[in-house]
Formats: structure tokens, C-alpha cells, sequence
């Protein structure tokens, strides 16, 4: 007796131990789930204007609803936590080097996303007044010191091509690079001067060095950026937002603000995708919580990037149209489609 009254004792005491280690000790996953959702035709959370417009070119009333979506990550997770969420179905359990690879600290991607945020703003606005009919072209944004463009190239100036391939945008800058080795003379055509006025072209010739991170590619330690010759100043204002998938809602609402009529026809329309300055609108990752999220918010159409098509259609929630998005051209048509009562394009 007394020897199942000591067994049962400890068979108390570890069950205590294992419960309590459960509970607290955290695990190395993280859980994806429904993300806040924003109206950027709309203000934000500290009360300002998310997309603003100001300058001389006539900026037009909206109604409807213009939803940018995301998805909440879960970083401290326990064991029995993480059991509760996948067993629920509501959220899904990751490996923490999913979203975090290693080598990399939490803070060191939460600030590589609030830059990838930042730069899907200045993306979103170069689209969209390219789609208005503004001229765009690309520039220096940077110049990394002790680099090999220090002192020949400044930032400002504009880039007109690189080894005698034309460019128009970033990636353009990025794509004509590609076949540069460390040690090989790049000719780099610029103009100084403001883009409806620029002087004259002026080939630098830059010696480019090896990549910092071992990318066999030269490196040249520019960074390009888009410029616009518009009448307008356009200022984004969406607190603490990391990650890239927001460009295709923000060009969507630039244009409606800078287009008469009303794009959504009082509908609360919702969406999510990256966009270059081209308008070209690339996948994004968790689309399921944001569609999910959406539809919770009232979302009656869903802008769905054309590479997510496939999982969407899989994941959607009841009663929520889903809108194939190639370009920005493709999520203007779908926008007006749904103003006129019309279906657009599906997945």
C-alpha cells in the first residue's frame, strides 16, 4: 500500500512538472493567424489621413471601403499552445526559422520588413502615376561610402542605362547588373538635373567590386530608386506595418484619390499583393488569414495577386468573390467592375 501510495505520489508530481513545463516553456515554432485589416481610403489608428494627397492636381472624394490586409505571427509559443493551434485549425504552426532564418534576430527582420514596407510605398506611388500617365524614370538613392561608386555617382542622379541597356525602375537597374563579375568596368550613363529639365547624358565608368554577402555578381554599392515628375506629394501613413504585400491596395487608392468618380461604388473591397513600379503585382504568404481576416471586416470582393490564385480558391471564405490581379491595370478593371455590378475576372 504504501509503495502505491509513493508511485501515485510521484505520478502527481511529474504530471505537475510536465504541465507546468507545457505551459511555460516556449517551443521553436511560430503560428500565423488573422491579421488586423486597414482602410487606406480611410484614417488610421492615430487618427491620420493613410493615403495623402496634397499638391496642385485635383484630388477627388471617395466612398466604399479599400482594405489592406496582414497576417499576426505568434512568436512566443508553447508546447501545449502550439498543440491547441494546430489542433484548432484556426492558425498554423511554423518551424521559428520559417519566418526567422537563422542567423538573423528578430529585431534584424522586423526591420528588413518595416524597409520592405517603406519601399512598397515608394513602388505603389511610382506605379500608379506611371498608370496615370506621369513620367517616371530612376535615380541614385544611395551611395555606400568606400564603395566603388563613391565619388562618381551621387545620389540624385538619374539613370538613363547601365552597359547600354535602357532602364526605367529598380529592377531594370538590378536585371542589367546580373551578369557583372568583381573587377569588370560597368558604364553607368547618367543625367543631373530635374527630370522634366535633365542636362545632358554623361557616361562613369565604375570598376565593380565583390559582393559583401559573397553574391558572385560585382557590386557597384548604389542604391536605385524611382522618381516621378508629378504636381503631387504623396504621404502614407500606416503606423508600425512591416513587409512588402500592402503596394497593390496603396496604388489602387493613390489612383482613386487622383481619378474622378468613386473606384469601389461604396463597396468595402479588400486585397493584398506586392507591386513593382512597372504595376506588376507579385504573390504574398499567408493569403488564407487575410481573406479570413477580410471577410470578418466586411469585405464583399477580394483582390487576389494571379500567382496566390490556386490557394485562394481553396482557402475562400463563404460569400467572398475572389478578383485575379496581374497588374495594377488588371485591379483598376476589377475595381470598376465591382462599381458597375459586374464580376470581375476570377481565380
Amino acid at each position: 500500500m504504501t509503495r502505491l501510495r509513493a508511485t501515485l505520489a510521484l505520478g502527481l508530481v511529474l504530471a505537475g512538472v510536465l504541465g507546468l513545463l507545457g505551459a511555460t516553456v516556449r517551443v521553436p515554432f511560430v503560428a500565423l493567424g488573422d491579421g488586423p485589416t486597414f482602410d487606406v481610403l480611410g484614417t488610421g489608428q492615430d487618427g491620420r489621413t493613410v493615403v495623402d494627397i496634397s499638391g496642385p492636381a485635383p484630388v477627388y472624394p471617395t466612398s466604399g471601403q479599400l482594405r489592406m490586409t496582414t497576417v499576426a505571427v505568434t512568436t512566443q509559443v508553447t508546447l501545449f499552445g502550439a498543440m491547441a493551434m494546430w489542433a484548432s485549425g484556426n492558425e498554423q504552426v511554423l518551424p521559428r526559422e520559417s519566418v526567422y532564418p537563422p542567423g538573423r534576430s528578430s529585431e534584424q527582420v522586423d526591420q528588413e520588413n518595416t524597409r520592405q514596407f517603406a519601399q512598397s510605398e515608394t513602388d505603389a506611388e511610382a506605379a500608379a502615376l506611371r498608370y496615370l500617365g506621369y513620367p517616371t524614370a530612376v535615380q541614385v538613392g544611395s551611395v555606400l561610402d568606400n564603395s566603388p561608386s563613391a565619388g562618381l555617382l551621387a545620389p540624385g542622379d538619374r539613370i538613363v542605362s547601365v552597359n547600354g541597356r535602357a532602364v526605367t525602375t529598380p529592377q531594370e537597374v538590378v536585371d542589367a547588373l546580373a551578369p557583372t563579375r568583381p573587377g569588370q568596368a560597368v558604364t553607368v550613363t547618367i543625367q543631373r538635373g530635374p527630370l522634366g529639365a535633365p542636362g545632358p547624358r554623361t557616361d562613369v565608368t565604375v570598376v565593380a567590386a565583390a559582393r559583401p554577402d559573397g553574391d558572385p555578381r560585382g557590386f557597384l554599392g548604389v542604391t536605385p530608386t524611382n522618381i516621378v515628375d508629378s504636381p503631387v506629394d504623396v504621404r502614407i501613413s500606416l503606423g508600425d506595418i512591416g513587409g512588402p504585400s500592402a503596394g497593390l491596395v496603396f496604388a489602387s487608392a493613390i489612383v482613386d484619390k487622383l481619378t474622378p468618380g468613386d473606384i469601389t461604388g461604396g463597396h468595402v473591397v479588400a486585397g493584398t499583393g506586392t507591386i513593382d513600379a512597372l504595376g506588376r503585382v507579385g504573390d504574398i504568404g499567408g493569403i488564407r488569414f487575410k481573406m479570413d481576416a477580410a471577410r470578418h471586416d466586411g469585405a464583399e470582393v477580394f483582390l487576389v495577386p494571379a500567382g496566390n490564385c490556386a490557394e485562394a480558391v481553396a482557402d475562400a471564405p463563404e460569400g467572398l468573390v475572389l478578383a485575379r490581379v496581374g497588374t495594377l491595370g488588371e485591379g483598376i478593371t476589377a475595381l470598376q467592375a465591382v462599381r458597375e455590378g459586374r464580376t470581375p475576372a476570377p481565380c
